[in-house]
């Protein structure tokens, strides 16, 4: 069933993903943990038609979730994007309620280990994460410590087996209710989403 909190397109969840690319891998712990998670900064990497297929990330060996992914490699990702308390004071309704929007994407995944691809995950992420900058930095520049310290790592591929996305972002508003929200509201990256999503 569709839902007026669905977002536009598969591009709207690349977006957030690509802007927001800090999510929590939540997976099965050990006997005395059933659950453990831990957050990761992910790169999407997509098919021909642009749809998100598997994200590309590493962990830190010590990480005991690793050894628990090994065993048991379904995991959920969480994506948590722009998010925020909408107060009724910025209303003229009297009788409207407070609420909070946000925008989230959820992947459940199957993880891929790929000790021989540590290399391309760090050089991968750095650029991504230093891109626009005049002189962006690389792993190489650590030097010496480099090789060593890549072995200290373990990259995977997260396989999208399914996933869903809520954007809450005030499409359910009434008109004037909404550019009152969004006229009144201090913050600049949730009003951005707010007004995209209701274009």
């Amino acid at each position: 069933m569709s839902s007026p909190f669905d977002p536009r397109s598969h591009a709207d969840v690349l977006a957030l993903v690509r802007a927001y690319p800090l999510a929590w891998v939540i997976g099965h712990g050990g006997a005395m943990e059933p659950l453990d998670a831990t957050p990761l900064p992910l790169l999407p990497e997509l098919d021909d038609g642009g749809r998100i297929v598997s994200f590309l990330g590493h962990f830190a060996r010590a990480n005991p979730q690793v050894d628990a992914l090994r065993a048991d490699p379904r995991a959920l990702l969480l994506f948590n994007g722009p998010d925020g308390y909408i107060p009724p004071r910025l209303v003229s309704n009297p009788r409207w309620g407070p609420t909070w929007n946000y925008a989230v994407a959820r992947f459940a995944v199957r993880i891929e280990f790929v000790p021989d691809e540590n290399a391309h995950a760090l050089k991968t992420l750095a650029a991504t994460l230093e891109a626009g900058n005049p002189e962006p930095w690389t792993p190489e520049r650590m030097g010496p410590d480099y090789p060593r310290k890549r072995q200290h790592i373990i990259a995977f591929h997260a396989h999208v087996e399914q996933a869903r996305a809520t954007f809450k972002l005030g499409q359910d508003e009434q008109p004037r209710t909404f550019h009152e929200i969004v006229a009144g509201m201090d913050d600049p990256a949730l009003r951005a989403w707010m007004v995209a999503q209701r274009d």
